[in-house]
């Protein structure tokens, strides 16, 4: 295993986000409505992290250090972790367990539909991200976890529905994810290959200088 100390920092520091919020909802620090409070950081922490995974790609391109995709499957598995403890916090806090009330809020709130659409996506990448899964899937496994983008999409416009008066934040997510979603354009990808052994030709001839 490449990294296991990155690795083992990496799962610490992401593991321990859910569990501070937690110790704030118990500690009462969370506002009047601690519940919908987790539930939309929780949400928020899987759209973070779903974009994070989606950065490793780039960052390769930009800076050539292989240890960005080491980190991809982590941090994208992490992104479905985290919804689904959205989604439970949901089913506690605000349904209140009461499932027989659930065919009603999909009407009332098809949002919720539209998020159940997003965690089927991250459901579908979390199960082939296995090895074996690669092996099995050969070339298909690749076009499979293109899925990505459209659940990506799917949970932009989830948070979108939610957020409707306060779209900032919002503003915010959907632009980084303009951002690597056009990074991933064939020209674009070029391009930072392009400035890659630009930069990686100057610091070689750097090095020579001080060499000499």
């Amino acid at each position: 295993m490449r990294y296991p100390w990155l690795r083992l920092l990496l799962f610490l520091c992401v593991a321990s986000v859910p569990c501070y919020w937690l110790y704030l909802a118990v500690a009462d620090a969370l506002g009047p409505d601690p519940g919908k409070v987790l539930v939309d950081s929780l949400g928020q922490g899987a759209l973070v992290l779903l974009l994070c995974s989606l950065a490793m790609t780039p960052f390769r391109s930009l800076t050539g250090w292989p240890g960005w995709i080491v980190f991809r499957r982590q941090i994208g598995l992490w992104a479905f972790v985290y919804a689904v403890f959205h989604l439970i916090a949901y089913l506690y806090f605000l349904l209140g367990l009461d499932f027989s009330g659930l065919a009603a809020e999909l009407i009332d709130r098809p949002y919720i539909a539209v998020g159940a659409l997003a965690l089927l996506g991250l459901s579908v990448l979390a199960a082939t991200s296995t090895r074996w899964s690669m092996r099995k899937l050969g070339k298909r496994w690749k076009k499979l976890h293109r899925v990505v983008y459209p659940t990506l999409l799917i949970v932009l416009l989830h948070m979108l529905w939610v957020v409707r008066s306060d779209a900032g934040r919002w503003s915010l997510y959907a632009s980084i994810a303009a951002v690597l979603l056009i990074a991933r354009l064939p020209a674009v990808q070029r391009r930072l290959a392009e400035g890659q052994a630009k930069w990686r030709g100057a610091m070689n001839s750097k090095k020579l200088e001080n060499n000499g």
